[in-house]
């Protein structure tokens, strides 16, 4: 755990941001440390795109808002200095869906680049990582996995899914809640949940 997230301190991933550096960098690691140690055992894995600047840019946390750790209370803490923290659309349908499950604790999210691609010239701005990026986030994406072992891996969206195929990984793919996708993606979490439980 020490390892990885040193390791992410220290990551550059081409044109991305990474928000374990600078100013609240430190927080950002301490609540993925957090984070991980609480779901050690989590029996599914579910694997999104990239970092998002509503999300993980301020928690360090994939699909994970500042108004998601402050739901959460302590030790978790935000980082930024918007006065009721940063909301993220996806992160909100993400964290509704698991728990309405009573699963937040039996998944672990993650990012398959785990730093912020963003727009050149705006920095609060999303766009889909390059290749490259990509190629350079899978080593951490892997040693997630071999950390968590979990029984059910979930690609969520098309390059986890293609990223995770590329690994040899067989993982099950469930749409990304974004542009219209929430009810498909509650879905999808619903039959993956139930399936881990009915074991």
């Amino acid at each position: 755990m020490d390892t990885l997230l040193a390791d992410l301190r220290r990551l550059e991933i081409g044109a991305t941001h990474n928000q374990f550096q600078g100013p609240g960098g430190e927080q950002r690691l301490d609540n993925v440390r957090a984070y991980l140690m609480q779901r050690a055992k989590a029996p599914i894995v579910a694997v999104g795109e990239a970092g998002g600047y509503q999300g993980a840019r301020w928690s360090g946390i994939a699909f994970t808002s500042e108004r998601d750790l402050m739901r959460w209370g302590p030790p978790f803490q935000t980082t930024s200095d918007k006065p009721n923290g940063w909301s993220e659309p996806s992160g909100t349908i993400v964290h509704r869906t698991l728990e309405e499950l009573g699963a937040e604790h039996d998944v672990v999210l993650w990012n398959t680049v785990p730093t912020h691609p963003f727009v050149a010239g705006r920095p609060l701005s999303n766009r889909r990582p390059s290749a490259s990026e990509v190629a350079a986030g899978v080593p951490f994406l892997v040693r997630v996995l071999a950390m968590i072992s979990p029984t059910v891996v979930v690609g969520v969206g098309r390059i986890s899914q293609a990223a995770l195929a590329g690994l040899g990984v067989e993982a099950v793919p469930v749409r990304h809640p974004s542009h219209g996708g929430a009810t498909e993606f509650a879905q999808g979490m619903r039959e993956v949940v139930g399936d881990v439980r009915a074991k």
